[in-house]
Formats: C-alpha cells, structure tokens, sequence
C-alpha cells in the first residue's frame, strides 16, 4: 500500500485514535497534553476531511472515549476491542478509512496498544505515522522505550504541526489560512 512517497496526504491517510478511555486515563503519565495533541489532531483532521478512527479497549471495564473526545468522533468509527492490537482477528478491517496507505496514530498505551497496532500495520504494508506528543504511557519510560522500537521498526516518529503542515501542503488556501487562524499560534 505504500506509495513510495514520505509525506503524509491528507488524501492517503486516517487518524486512528487508540484507546484514550474513561478509567484509563487518569492513570497516563502527562494525560492533560497527550489529550490536548488528540483533541487538536481530531479537529485538523475533520477541516481537512482526514477520517478519524477511535479504538476502546474492553469498554466494560475501562470505560468509554473520555467525554473531550467522544463527541468530537462519529459513533459509527468507533470500535471495540479486546485484543491489545486493533488490526488484530480483523477488528479494524471493514473501516473503510482504513483502507488507505498512511495511518497517524494516537492514543494510549504506547508500550501496549498502540504499539502492538502500529507494528501489525507495518507488517501490513502501511505507512506509520507515531505523533509523539498524543501518545502517552503510565510510566514515562515504557513510552520512550516503544518510541523507540516503533522507529526503529519502520514507524515515523512526528510532531503534530507535522502532520497539520503535510496534509494541508500549501499555503495560501482558504483551509490554510482558517487553520493557521484557529489551531497554528
């Protein structure tokens, strides 16, 4: 599915939101700016028609999409998991935005979920974008740690003015300069 190309496309690419949870995210390490990034991500990514994609780890016992980001996601891309990775047993196959070659990846935890995601991803022939700043970890250095096996596995390791700048590409637009205006200071 990889193009060839490095740059993320707002036409080639789904922003997958991995398990920012009720009764999970008080526990994250840095939680208030981790949610910060996601929530900033979600609302470039709708301006720009970039899908979004949540995952919810066994919401029984860890309870849904804390409520700063669950109004900000269609209910219909949100789904539930049980296994650690949301590629696996298909849990992710008949989103139709998954379907597409680049995947930037939010969420929670990364040493657990989101890296079992990404790496299953890459084994699938997608290109992997890991903002750095919306992933968090309980311990800090269980984040670092995945960080770094996800680079050196295949993973681009972005910022999130990153992926804003490379799925808007231009300046001079109507889009650029409403987002420059709202989100980029």
């Amino acid at each position: 599915m990889n193009d060839g190309t490095l740059l993320i496309s707002a036409e080639d690419s789904v922003l997958l939101v991995i398990d920012v949870q009720q009764r999970l995210a008080p526990v994250i390490h840095d939680i208030e700016s981790v949610m910060r990034e996601n929530i900033w991500l979600i609302h470039i990514a709708s301006r720009l028609d970039v899908p979004c994609v949540a995952t919810e780890q066994y919401p029984g016992g860890l309870g849904p999409l804390v409520p700063q980001l669950g109004p900000l996601l269609p209910r219909e891309h949100v789904v539930s998991k049980i296994r650690f990775s949301a590629t696996t047993d298909g849990c992710l196959d008949a989103m139709e935005p998954l379907k597409r070659g680049q995947v930037v990846i939010t969420g929670v935890e990364t040493h657990v979920c989101v890296m079992q995601t990404a790496l299953e991803l890459l084994e699938r022939g997608r290109q992997v974008f890991i903002v750095e700043g919306a992933v968090g970890s309980r311990r800090p250095r269980d984040r670092e740690l995945a960080i770094e096996r996800m680079r050196q596995a295949g993973c681009y390791i972005v910022s999130r003015e990153m992926v804003a700048f490379e799925w808007l590409r231009t300046a001079g637009t109507e889009a650029f300069r409403e987002i420059s205006r709202e989100f980029i200071r």
